[in-house]
């Protein structure tokens, strides 16, 4: 049997490295520097969850646990001894990134409801935790936030959210309940990934839906 605390664990920990790296990615196609390409990579790792604590009234859970920072380095390293190899592995960064969010939002939501708030603002701390970070590295390497543009990021998280206030509404096992959310949120932005499906957008400069 799979030990869930630790599987939970080692799963988090492999969803902050693509964070960063994807965070580290980003600022070295800017040219920033080391120190700034890792700083990119931390606040993808942690911004969500570090604006979740604050809005939840306690410590930031990276300011406990100094393994985050130490994960940030080691994707900085990786990504500077392997630049040339992770242009391949592109697609396993992608599905480590999806595997983290489900994660992230599940943590997310257990952490509100903990806290003593409904299920209505744990799903939005749960979306907080998965999506804040890229926001913030986003905006930080002067792109437009991937949550503001078309596609299925922020409602993935959304919906596997409600996936689980169903299963906890109807009795389902904890452990099942973690897992099912966290299963919604993957599938939803693998498949939206995949078959390339989006929201529709304005137009540019016109204000009008696309068709």
């Amino acid at each position: 049997m799979i030990d869930l605390p630790q599987f939970t664990i080692v799963i988090d920990y492999l969803g902050t490295f693509a964070f960063a790296i994807s965070g580290i990615r980003a600022a070295g196609g800017k040219d920033f520097d080391l120190f700034g390409a890792y700083v990119i990579g931390l606040v993808t790792a942690t911004g969500g969850g570090t604006l979740r604590d604050i809005l939840l009234g306690v410590r930031p859970f990276w300011m406990t646990q100094p393994s985050y920072l130490i994960i940030t380095g080691v994707a900085l390293l990786a990504s500077l001894l392997f630049s040339s190899t992770f242009r391949y592995l592109s697609k396993a960064f992608f599905l480590f990134d999806a595997v983290g969010l489900g994660l992230f939002v599940v943590v997310g939501i257990e952490k509100t409801l903990a806290a003593g708030f409904p299920f209505w603002v744990a799903i939005t701390m749960g979306m907080i935790t998965g999506s804040v970070g890229g926001v913030i590295r986003d905006v930080l390497v002067n792109e437009v936030p991937l949550l503001f543009r078309r596609d299925i990021y922020a409602l993935a998280c959304v919906a596997g959210g409600i996936a689980y206030a169903l299963c906890f509404h109807l009795h389902v096992s904890l452990s099942f309940t973690k897992i099912i959310a966290a299963s919604v949120v993957i599938v939803i932005r693998v498949l939206a990934v995949r078959y390339r499906i989006r929201l529709p957008a304005f137009e540019k400069g016109r204000g009008e839906l696309q068709k």
